[in-house]
């Protein structure tokens, strides 16, 4: 039978960044409190949170204290260590599951998980030296790209390798004892499909969208994506089986690849919202974040239906090399919203908060926010 956590009781939530800070911010609205741990203090997440606990993912009994003052526990990013999710669990529940966790944060695993169970993937094969790596290339027919098998993200831990090209200098510039191989997909477009699924086993997804990435990094998102109905029917069939087949308690984004010919592969898998999916807080009935709320808590899952098309366009601490934007001149757009993650220091590359902007096509959405994204800097 499932026990609903209901409103007043209190969320613990292993990571801090602007992930947590927006489920924080829908939790708080729901009537929840939020417990929030991470090696940091003044996070994202900890501006929002009732109670910010700084410790490593490695403390366990810091795990298990913020699990003590906590009716659930659920985790913002996937590379929260499986032993604190383990940890937590001996008190309180931890939905995804850290079986879930240990799944995603490991490329083999996760290719493995895919494969064994049907679901479309690129050809791929472990590695784990320089001669291994050298024999499956000899047996690639096109280009390659090796990966990490842990602790990938944002592009990090991934070298291209060239049809024909020789293993030594990829696997000295991975640095890894174990990764993937997988050969490399000639797609039309990225797309991603968030996912959620209740405790009592109710899933809905949200709609497809088509992502657009600059030096490896989302740099924009567009919902609807533009594709045929079989290719969006095909996306969010996969999503939905990988959601059951995980038993998954929560919200996973599936990353997909769409080939020139209709074929849908599937990339990677993130068990929490995802940056593609923040469009979300701002044009469907119900955020991803809100999703993950009642998903965890075992509460109904709400509608996922898209109010207006929207756009997404992310802010990198690029945009903050020649002082701080012009806000302002961004909000002088009325279709645009705002969004800023709370973080004090701005590098290149990090993520600093974004614009979502909502039109009559997906297509307008996305120029008004690209323009906004302009005005912040005047160019």
């Amino acid at each position: 039978m499932n026990h609903a956590v209901l409103p007043g009781a209190t969320i613990g939530v292993l990571g801090s960044g602007q992930l947590g800070r927006m489920f924080a911010i829908s939790a708080r609205r729901m009537g929840y409190r939020v417990h929030t741990l991470s090696p940091e203090d003044d996070t994202p997440t900890g501006q929002i949170a009732d109670l910010e606990i700084n410790a490593p993912y490695e403390d366990l009994d810091a795990v298990r204290e913020l699990a003590r003052g906590v009716d659930v526990i659920t985790f913002e990013f996937e590379n929260v260590p499986s032993s604190a999710a383990a940890a937590a669990a001996e008190l309180v529940p931890v939905r995804p599951a850290g079986a879930i966790l240990e799944v995603a944060q490991n490329r083999l695993r996760e290719k493995t998980f895919l494969s064994s169970n049907g679901f479309p993937v690129t050809r791929f094969s472990r590695v784990t030296s320089s001669a291994a790596l050298q024999s499956e290339l000899e047996s690639f027919d096109s280009a390659a790209i090796l990966k990490t098998a842990a602790w990938g993200y944002d592009g990090k831990g991934q070298v291209s390798i060239a049809r024909g090209a020789g293993a030594g200098e990829a696997w000295s510039r991975l640095a890894a004892d174990e990764a993937i191989l997988e050969q490399l997909v000639v797609f039309e477009r990225e797309v991603s499909v968030v996912v959620a699924r209740s405790v009592a086993g109710e899933i809905r997804c949200f709609e497809v969208t088509a992502n657009h990435h600059t030096n490896k990094i989302l740099d924009y998102s567009i919902a609807p994506a533009p594709m045929s109905s079989h290719v969006r029917s095909s996306a969010i069939e996969i999503a939905r089986g990988i959601a059951e087949k995980l038993g998954l308690e929560g919200v996973l984004c599936v990353e997909m690849f769409v080939t020139a010919n209709g074929e849908v592969l599937v990339n990677e898998l993130a068990p929490r919202p995802h940056n593609s999916g923040h469009w979300t807080f701002d044009a469907s009935i119900t955020s991803q974040f809100e999703q993950q709320v009642r998903a965890v808590c075992g509460l109904p899952l709400g509608a996922t239906r898209q109010l207006r098309p929207a756009a997404m366009a992310n802010l990198l601490g690029d945009l903050w090399e020649h002082g701080v934007p012009d806000f302002e001149a961004a909000c002088r757009f009325p279709e645009v919203k705002l969004h800023l993650y709370g973080k004090a220091v701005p590098r290149p590359g990090r993520k600093m908060g974004h614009l979502t902007a909502m039109a009559d096509t997906a297509e307008e959405a996305l120029r008004l926010a690209l323009a906004a994204r302009e005005a912040l800097t005047g160019k």
